[in-house]
């Protein structure tokens, strides 16, 4: 059967236009574009965001634009291959890197998409999640999921930035995306803890489960980073020293469209990871690193962000042959999932 199917332009213009009047569109001519043979033809381009040069335009935002007129100050990591208007890193996952100065409150919303915080340097500030505060220090992942209240606070003496990741574009797409702003919450005592699901343990009062849909916000980077050395020392032979972030009610990802993972390289390590269908961004928390996409090399230093399309095996290396490099990993694993389209290369 041959390829080649029927363009646009070898229909009558009288045709054409008929069809338009009626808001019509002829699906041959299109139908390689959205329906492509063999695999995905992904818009998401391997993009690098080196922090070293986001910052200083960051610290200068907050000298031209007030918190009072900014609501989130924010700088987006856009990738060109969507549009830098369009605002996403990739199909479906937003990326920006947030500043918050001493003293600043960003007031308290609430939204339909999913969003998380990965702290990236300063200390001082929180995020009030539902009532409960969260501190924040580097590498700390704070989740704000659809429809939970949060604002943020500044009570230290430093700029404190964090990279947020939502599922904004996706949410956007189905025409769902809005908020609601709120006035100031009020902290719930005793949240913000958590230590018993630190120890493997949730509350269930008379065998009930927790009515709280996340009873874990606040994933301290201390524990992850630990919990890492400690599975690298038990199980050197693991290629990937990797952890995903779950919630602890359901042992599900710790939300329910985009997937979190840390993941530690040994000094000296290279791993390959293969080729699937969600796109990856990552994000480098400690250390030193490269990230192989295909012909393109990036040098990570850290607190860098860089992003790889779906369906492209990816290459991580450690830069260090003495030190462990520490990674933050976002994908798009669980949307995949719940849509019965993930899909992972078989190893020979």
């Amino acid at each position: 059967m041959s390829t080649e199917l029927g363009r646009l332009e070898d229909l009558p213009a009288d045709y054409r236009e008929a069809l338009t009047d009626r808001n019509l569109v002829p699906l041959w001519p299109n139908l390689r574009g959205v329906l492509p043979p063999g695999k995905p033809r992904p818009r998401t381009r391997a993009t690098h965001w080196p922090y070293a040069s986001i910052k200083p335009l960051l610290l200068q935002a907050g000298e031209l634009t007030p918190i009072e007129k900014a609501e989130r100050r924010v700088l987006v990591l856009a990738n060109p291959g969507h549009g830098l208007d369009n605002m996403q890193a990739s199909a479906a996952m937003y990326l920006g890197m947030q500043l918050l100065l001493p003293g600043e409150w960003a007031p308290s919303h609430r939204h339909t998409p999913n969003a998380v915080r990965m702290v990236v340097e300063g200390e001082g500030a929180w995020s009030l999640v539902d009532g409960e505060k969260c501190p924040m220090a580097r590498g700390d992942l704070i989740l704000t999921p659809t429809g939970l209240w949060h604002e943020h606070g500044h009570d230290g003496t430093e700029p404190v930035i964090w990279l947020d990741v939502l599922d904004l574009p996706l949410v956007y797409y189905m025409e769902a995306s809005y908020h609601v702003n709120s006035d100031r919450q009020a902290v719930v005592a005793g949240h913000g803890e958590n230590r018993h699901a630190r120890g493997g343990l949730l509350p269930t009062p008379v065998f009930e489960p927790s009515e709280r849909p996340y009873p874990m916000l606040r994933y301290p980077w201390a524990d992850a980073r630990a919990a890492l050395e400690s599975l690298a020392a038990d199980q050197p032979e693991l290629e990937a020293v990797q952890m995903t972030y779950v919630n602890p009610q359901t042992g599900a990802h710790a939300e329910n469209i985009l997937g979190f993972y840390a993941m530690m390289l040994r000094p000296g390590q290279t791993v390959t990871l293969p080729a699937r269908s969600p796109a990856m961004v990552f994000h480098l928390i400690e250390g030193g690193a490269t990230v192989q996409v295909e012909e393109q090399r990036f040098a990570l230093a850290e607190a860098d962000t860089c992003c790889a399309p779906g369906y492209t095996p990816v290459t991580l290396g450690n830069a260090s042959a003495s030190t462990p490099a520490f990674l933050f990993i976002a994908d798009e694993t669980p949307l995949h999932q719940k849509l019965g389209v993930y899909e992972t290369e078989t190893r020979a």
